[in-house]
């Protein structure tokens, strides 16, 4: 195990049965001093994957944190209509040194999410 918090998220179209590629997602802390601050940015591989979304420099701290889909984007690109136009999604981090790794699984008209391994 790493001494730092570490998050990833991976993103599957269960409308295709496939990776989502060419999704940006934004790492951002919610309860930042002063308000919400961008921790990292990315956008998902042709595997649907992010591996990464940890900021350089500064480790994560504890805090409650939000991943930021711009699925308008994707569908857009697969030239399908959406119900959605971003998703987001809280989640808490603890100090203890882990890694979070958040799936997404999207279609047109719905989404589901779970801590992952």
């Amino acid at each position: 195990m790493s001494d730092a918090i570490t998050v990833s998220t991976h993103v599957l179209d269960t409308a295709y049965g496939a990776p989502a590629a060419n999704i940006a997602v934004t790492l951002e802390r919610v309860d930042a001093p002063g308000g919400g601050s961008i921790v990292a940015t990315g956008i998902t591989g042709a595997d649907g994957r992010i591996p990464s979304l940890s900021p350089t420099g500064a480790p994560l701290s504890a805090g409650t944190y939000r991943l930021s889909y711009d699925v308008a984007g994707y569908f857009a690109e697969t030239q399908r209509k959406s119900f959605y136009s971003e998703i987001c999604i809280d989640f808490i981090v603890t100090a203890d040194p882990e890694h979070y790794h958040v799936p997404l699984l999207l279609s047109p008209f719905g989404y589901s999410t779970y801590r992952g391994s």
